[in-house]
């Protein structure tokens, strides 16, 4: 079981499109949630009038459940399929979703992408796909869900997966890549099994096309980077800071430098789960013990990297945003909060270069005034004190960031060119 290859789906999609009853619907046919439950969900569902709905409220009653001593917390749910064991990152508000993928929380290796086959492209359709594609998920399955509702017609799959198409397209995804499939995930259909009400579609199940995916590759070629989580002082021991591998790899004896604070040291063991490893790679959450630094010359949000090879410190950097929400406008001279890696450091927007046509990437206006919600933009920044970001080109983990402001992530960005300090 454990030597299978881990994957984080993302579930993606506008808001009422069905991704909650799919969710329940694939633990289901997964054979993670027993019938039982579903059935006492149903009879719930049915005493308030809700009969068609048992499976969303494995999603969407989480919080009534808790409150009921019915504990299915799907958020982190494990399910397998012949090559993978699988966790979905739902994302019920999408502000949160953001968040969580920056700062790498849950970042996915893949995203299902539900559309309502009544509805088509939604705004939130789009804001999603455009999400992904900013934060590096490049694998996706379409699921144009709710075929139930439209007599499971061929004609209207097509017309969907045709708009879907066209939309990814303009956006930069490789469509010839990206999986499109019919679904109800009211009645089941194509979750598990094709069923006779969609006999025309040769394409995979849901289930099955989920092993079809990529295992995400281990970008160890690239120099090391490890953001730091933690610092501890460690009787006997000195030093420890915790962290996850971003890129690269290290090794015991290896020459390392903390950046922005610049101290220096050495490797001198380092431990994951309790157990001392030799190498650690990208993706291991480690501790390691580092000698000639103390606790104070570090502290979270640095990154860790090879001395001949240092984490970048920008002086002020570019950056393209796409604009999330914000109540008002976004001027010069804003200075939100930017959470990169395990950063968080106030920038201030030094210029707004271009508006950029969010669908297309093409350019709309030259130096504007302002940007709002839903807009894209290039954009000048100075963080207010030193900040490690890289370059999105040539290390991805570390060139992605989100901007906060008043308990929301109104924009979210990937980092183009910097000015080094």
């Amino acid at each position: 079981m454990a030597d299978k290859p881990h994957m984080n789906l993302a579930m993606i999609g506008h808001v009422d499109h069905g991704k909650s009853t799919l969710v329940g619907r694939l633990l289901f046919e997964a054979g993670v949630i027993d019938p039982h439950v579903i059935d006492e969900y149903r009879k719930q569902a049915e005493a308030k009038g809700k009969g068609s709905f048992e499976f969303a409220w494995v999603m969407d009653s989480v919080k009534e459940e808790r409150e009921r001593g019915l504990t299915i917390d799907v958020a982190h749910q494990r399910f397998d399929t012949k090559n993978y064991y699988f966790t979905i990152v739902d994302c019920p508000g999408h502000r949160d979703f953001v968040k969580n993928m920056i700062t790498g929380a849950s970042q996915a290796d893949a995203a299902i992408l539900v559309v309502a086959a009544p509805d088509g492209i939604m705004p939130q359709t789009k804001e999603h796909a455009i999400l992904s594609w900013t934060l590096g998920i490049t694998q996706m399955i379409v699921a144009i869900n709710k075929m139930d509702a439209v007599n499971f017609d061929k004609a209207k799959y097509e017309e969907r997966k045709d708009e879907v198409t066209k939309m990814l397209k303009t956006l930069g995804f490789k469509v010839d890549q990206v999986l499109f499939l019919p679904v109800s995930a009211f009645k089941g259909d194509n979750v598990k099994e094709r069923g006779e009400n969609l006999s025309w579609f040769d394409g995979p199940a849901l289930l099955e096309a989920f092993d079809g995916l990529k295992s995400p590759e281990k970008p160890v070629d690239l120099p090391l980077r490890i953001p730091v989580q933690d610092v501890y002082t460690i009787t006997g021991s000195g030093t420890v800071p915790v962290g996850r591998v971003e890129t690269g790899k290290m090794n015991k004896g290896d020459k390392i430098i903390f950046n922005p604070s610049g101290a220096v040291g050495e490797v001198k063991s380092m431990e994951m789960h309790h157990e001392e490893v030799i190498e650690a790679v990208p993706g291991d959450n480690i501790g390691w013990n580092v000698r000639g630094i103390s606790k104070s010359d570090i502290r979270r949000g640095d990154v860790c990297g090879p001395v001949d090879q240092p984490p970048t410190i920008a002086d002020e950097f570019t950056a393209q945003v796409i604009v999330l929400q914000h109540p008002s406008a976004i001027t010069v001279g804003y200075t939100p909060v930017f959470h990169c890696h395990t950063a968080q450091v106030a920038c201030t927007i030094m210029e707004i270069k271009k508006k950029l046509d969010p669908a297309t990437g093409g350019v709309k206006e030259e130096n504007p005034d302002f940007i709002k919600s839903g807009d894209a933009a290039i954009v000048q920044i100075k963080p207010t004190r030193p900040l490690v970001i890289e370059k999105y080109k040539e290390l991805p983990q570390l060139g992605r960031f989100a901007i906060r402001d008043m308990g929301t992530t109104i924009a979210a960005g990937m980092v183009i060119d910097i000015k080094k300090k």
